[in-house]
Order: structure tokens, then sequence, then C-alpha cells
């Protein structure tokens, strides 16, 4: 356990042989449930899984016999100890520190899908696993062990705090450049990044596509876990589904780090397929959270704004292309052009500032769901997470977080965009099926 609160990790497998299973093995013995995902590997990676799955339980085994020693040792010097003077409070010096921890028999999860779903389908079946475990916080470790598990603890702890309900890298918080990632990568993030903080309605964080994360109990019961998109850009549809739960947000800074490896996005197809994706579930969250569940004039302010612009834009395109025959013209038909084209372009600016002006009211309406952590001035600014049975309580001083405070912790990344890989089934991947995709 974590700080007292049951935690979990989702580790999303696809041709991972060479390093799953030191991906598993790593993961530190606080955590309390590992959820292995085979998406329907082509290589060894399921016995790689297998083997992780035998040598954790080895290690309980060794544990357990060394705890039953020690109760025995205990037990044979209770005739010692019953002869000392007790405590003020009746006890007579029973080591805490020996007492076995974990609610589960059994460690990891180990499950494998039949038929290739992705990464985020991968991640999915981890997460109702968890769900359905009753895990309290569940973080998601690459299998291909890009992330150092010494950072778990700066992932779970806004969680048990009470102040997050879910909780992401953001590789670009203070900076000024794209550090080591490459340019076309760092484009489709910054595009992506912009469409997302529109869809989703979390304007205040960014870098949608990192994959350092970490969910709360409350996130798996409230949003649409079933309904996640389980291909690229899993990712950004999670997001908005936070959204419409209410559920709050918040970035934490972490270094952008690379290895060896190539991403096999191809981003010319990527981008265009989750920016489809992202405009249909924007109009969904509009139609849930302005419509469905309440009226706010955003709503019409958005349909105004994109309704006028569109006609504007294509009514001064019309007048532009109208003035190439203009030439030898009378000057009544110029004067009609040039009317069309001052009303196409007012119409234009019209649209544009309702559109704006939707954005600042949305802006106003999430503004408590999210917000970035920087580990070295305390905690969010933002607001605290709405109370209730399933939010945790605040334990900041708990001794039990095993000294991975916030403020001390940051590490390496693995990313859901771009990352070593994917199953076939991920239509944006370059490689053939059965490869890294």
């Amino acid at each position: 356990m974590y700080r007292g609160q049951t935690v979990g990790v989702v580790i999303p497998a696809y041709n991972e042989e060479p390093f799953v299973r030191e991906t598993i093995v790593t993961v530190p013995a606080f955590v309390d449930r590992i959820y292995v995902v085979d998406d329907a590997s082509t290589d060894d990676t399921w016995t790689e899984i297998q083997r992780a799955v035998a040598l954790d339980r080895a290690r309980s085994d060794r544990r357990g016999r060394s705890e039953r020693n020690r109760k025995h040792d205990r037990h044979n010097s209770s005739d010692r100890q019953e002869s000392r003077p007790e405590r003020p409070d009746g006890a007579r010096g029973t080591d805490e520190s020996t007492r076995t921890d974990g609610p589960f028999d059994e460690r990891i999860v180990a499950i494998r899908h039949e038929e290739n779903r992705g990464v985020g389908g991968a991640i999915k079946t981890g997460y109702l696993h968890a769900r359905d475990d009753d895990i309290a916080a569940t973080a998601v470790m690459g299998g291909d062990g890009q992330m150092d598990p010494d950072v778990l603890g700066t992932l779970f702890d806004p969680i048990v705090d009470g102040e997050a309900d879910y909780v992401k890298g953001n590789r670009f918080v203070g900076r000024r450049d794209r550090g080591d990632m490459p340019r076309l990568r760092f484009v489709g993030n910054a595009m992506l990044g912009a469409l997302t903080k529109i869809a989703s309605g979390y304007w205040s964080t960014g870098d949608p596509q990192s994959g350092y994360t970490a969910i709360s109990r409350r996130a798996l019961h409230e949003a649409d876990i079933e309904g996640m998109y389980e291909f690229y850009g899993y990712c950004n549809d999670l997001l908005v589904k936070l959204n419409v739960a209410r559920l709050r947000v918040v970035d934490l800074p972490n270094p952008i780090i690379y290895g060896d490896e190539e991403s096999h996005i191809r981003y010319r197809t990527y981008v265009p397929r989750v920016s489809w994706m992202l405009l249909r579930n924007f109009l969904w969250r509009l139609r849930t959270n302005y419509l469905v569940y309440d009226f706010h004039p955003l709503v019409v302010a958005y349909g105004v704004g994109a309704g006028a612009s569109a006609l504007g834009a294509v009514g001064l395109f019309a007048s532009l292309a109208s003035v190439a025959g203009l030439v030898g013209a009378g000057s009544a038909a110029a004067s009609t052009v040039g009317v069309a084209g001052l009303v196409s372009a007012l119409l234009f600016v019209v649209g544009a500032c309702a559109l704006v002006g939707a954005m600042a009211m949305d802006i106003s309406e999430n503004d408590h769901l999210d917000d970035v952590l920087f580990p070295d001035r305390g905690g969010p600014t933002g607001g605290p997470v709405e109370s209730g049975p399933d939010v945790l309580p605040s334990v900041a001083g708990d001794t039990e977080s095993n000294g991975s405070q916030v403020s001390r912790k940051s590490g390496s990344t693995i990313e859901s965009d771009g990352g070593r890989r994917t199953g076939p089934s991920d239509a944006d991947s370059e490689a053939p099926p059965g490869s890294d995709g």
C-alpha cells in the first residue's frame, strides 16, 4: 500500500519480449496490484510475463516464510516478554514493521488479449480490472521500461492528497524549446495539444500525448472507461470523458527524455484521424454539459461563431475570386463585389468574436477542474476536489510515502503517441502487421 491506500499499475505490452519482465520486476513493493496486459503479441512477451509472475510469487513465498519464522521466534520468546513490565498503553513492543501487508493473494494479474486491440484497449482492460479490485490510484507504465518506477510516488501523491482525480506529466511546462523531441513529433503534439484543450475543456493543462499518468478510483467509476478510444489518441479521448464527469486533472512537469527508439506513428494520418475524433468528442461534451445537464449560452456562442465565421470565410473567398473576373467590367459590378466582400468580412469578424467569447466562457466554467502542480511550490492553486465518499482524504503527513514526495521526484517518461510500440490494429502505424508499430 502507498500511504495507507491501495495502488496499482497497468502495464500494456505488445511485442515487448526484451523488456517486459524487467519492467514488471522493478515495480516498487508498495504497489498492490500489477495488471500486465499482453495485447496479442506475436513474440514471446507472454512467456516473459509468466516468468515475471513466477519470480514475483517466489519472492512472496520467501517473504512469507521469513515472516512465519519471525512470528515463531516471537512466540518462543513470549514467556520472557511476559515477565517484563507493560508499557502504560498495555503493549509489549510488537514490531509493526514486520506485519504482512498487501490486500491481495496475488500481486500480478496477467491478462492476454486474443486479438490485438491497440494500446488504448490494453490500458482500458487494466483500468477495468483495477476498478473491479477497488484500487484507490492506478498508474500506467509502458511495457518497454521507459518509465522510471521511482517516479510512481509523484503520480500517486496528488490523488492520495485529494488534489486530483487524474494526474499526467507535462513535458513542456516552463520550456521555451522542444528539447530533444523530434521536430515532426513536436509539431504534431502542439497541434493536438491545442485541439485537445478546446475539445476537453481542460484549458490549463497541456501535452495530452504524455503517457505518464495515474487515475483515481473515483474517475474509474464515474468516467466512461468502457467507451474509451482503444488506439493512439486514447489519452485525448479520456480527457474529454473526465471533463464530462466533472473530474479534476492536474499536470506535473516532467523532463523530455528519449532513448534510441523511433516513433512509428505516421503523423500525416494520425493527426487528422485524432482531430476528427476530438471534433466529435467536443460536440458531445457541449451537448452533454451545456444542453442535457444544464443550459449555458456558450453553446449558442459557439454555434453562432462557427456558422458566421464559416459563411464569412466562404464569402471572402468568393469575393476575392470574383475580383479576377472584373477586368473590363463596369463600375456597378465592381461595386456589387465590393459590398459582398465587406459583408463577408464583417460576418467573419462577428463569428470570430463569438468564438472567442465562447472560449472565454468555457474557460471560466472549467477553470476549477484543472491546474499545473509545481513540486517546489506546494500544491495546485486551483480549488480542491469535490468532497464525497469516494474522494481520498488528505494524508500528506503520512510517513508511509517511502520518500516519494512530489518535491523530490523526477524521472523519464513513457509516451502514448509516439512510444516504442503498439499493435497492428493501430492503423496509424507505418510498421507492417506483427512489427513494432
